[in-house]
């Protein structure tokens, strides 16, 4: 997997997002669904990143402006690096309003990602 690709959780007819990959306990995983797995959790293994998602994840909304979320005590550049690392690993989605630009957790990403690991099966 490249560092540029985007990791894109399928969507369900009533709009849930599913499980990129089969949940651990359903079998041994294939190389593709460890490395679209690996991407997700690799991605938010960075304690700046998990707590800029967490920013985001608990903003009033359900959004929040960049210009909200920058005070993790690392540089603006070093922000949108970080931003640009959960973007690409498909755990939020961006929109530009003028000159700010505005994140969200990307639709039911959480819950899919808590059925990967989901011990019941």
């Amino acid at each position: 997997m490249s560092n540029s690709e985007v990791v894109e959780l399928p969507v369900l007819q009533d709009g849930d997002a599913a499980p990129c990959c089969p949940p651990i306990t359903a079998g041994e995983l294939s190389p593709a669904d460890a490395e679209k797995m690996a991407a997700m959790f690799k991605a938010l293994s960075d304690p700046v990143r998990l707590r800029l998602f967490s920013k985001i994840a608990s903003h009033p909304g359900g959004e929040a402006c960049v210009c909200d979320i920058a005070d993790v005590g690392v540089s603006q550049p070093t922000v949108s690096h970080h931003l640009r690392k959960l973007r690409e690993a498909g755990l939020l989605t961006s929109e530009r309003r003028g000159t700010w630009v505005y994140y969200q957790v990307a639709p039911s990403v959480v819950a899919a990602m808590a059925a990967l690991l989901d011990l019941r099966g």
